[in-house]
């Protein structure tokens, strides 16, 4: 058994953005900037965007973050996203999800300029991807793709199961498996809450993604020998014997499938990790192609 180690991918990916950022400072172009947009206090996010803005830091890019406060107004936000495709220093826009009741996370997605849009959320950037254009690729989805690549994992002819079918993890990255190129040309099976026959489904997969939200979800008596297995799910539960009260539990029961797999992820240290590594290069391409 193999682990995916997301800390060690993620750096790598960060140390290769790193030189490239410091060759564009060498040569006097402009530096990547990263923008981000936090609404509320939720500890989740405030902990996800920290990472962000740390890992701007370490490569070299600049970074703002704003703040607003749970309670605000929809056209608030609005005018935050206006401003920020209006500057042309910024490269990159994100606004960190979820957002409070009040404000339509499908009108702020799609106000985003899709050359800004490095959280590959976007419709434009969605089309592009479903018909192998350049574009950039919803992070977490990138960011497995980079970390098979990274441990030559074997995709091609291979069953790949997909647990969930949200737009920012389940669709993006069944479609990234079944693109005809590396990592890719699986023959893929998306699963959903209505999906009837799931542990048979799963028990016929070579690769599976669990991306539903339901800590340990996916046991042992639904994995074949030797599967490659990826954990998207973060959650937090509580647990007393946590200094913070909580622990982060992912969608696989890690302790009973692990030992059936060839690799598997871990959570925490493993997607998490890749989705902000494949953030920080979806910035940097977008910088570089904004001033050529």
């Amino acid at each position: 058994m193999q682990i995916l180690d997301g800390k060690i991918v993620s750096q790598a990916v960060k140390d290769v953005v790193k030189e490239k950022t410091f060759l564009l400072k060498s040569t006097g172009k402009k530096t990547p900037h990263l923008a981000a947009i936090l609404v509320g206090s939720d500890g989740a996010s405030e902990t996800y965007v920290a990472s962000k803005v740390k890992s701007c830091e370490e490569i070299g890019y600049t970074s703002t973050l704003i703040r607003l406060e749970p309670n605000i107004a929809e056209s608030v936000l609005i005018e935050a996203i206006e401003k920020l495709n209006a500057d042309d220093d910024v490269d990159g826009i994100l606004v960190q999800l979820p957002l409070p009741k009040q404000i339509s996370e499908e009108k702020i997605i799609n106000l985003i300029h899709p050359d800004k849009d490095v959280d590959g959320f976007h419709p434009m950037s969605a089309g592009k991807m479903v018909q192998g254009l350049p574009t950039f690729l919803p992070a977490t989805p990138y960011g497995i793709i980079m970390m098979l690549e990274h441990y030559k994992v074997e995709t091609k002819g291979k069953h790949a199961v997909v647990i969930g079918r949200s737009n920012i993890v389940g669709r993006p990255i069944s479609i990234l498996l079944n693109r005809n190129s590396y990592p890719g040309n699986c023959t893929v099976t998306v699963c959903h809450s209505h999906t009837p026959n799931l542990k048979e489904i799963c028990l016929q997969a070579d690769i599976i993604v669990a991306a539903l939200g339901r800590p340990g979800f996916l046991t042992a008596d639904m994995v074949k020998e030797n599967a490659v297995v990826v954990d998207v799910g973060i959650t937090r539960v509580a647990d007393a014997s946590k200094k913070s009260g909580f622990a982060i539990k992912g969608d696989v029961d890690y302790v009973n499938v692990a030992p059936k797999c060839s690799f598997i992820t871990p959570v925490p240290g493993g997607v998490g990790l890749m989705t902000i590594a494949a953030l920080m290069m979806n910035t940097y391409n977008a910088c570089v192609a904004k001033n050529k």
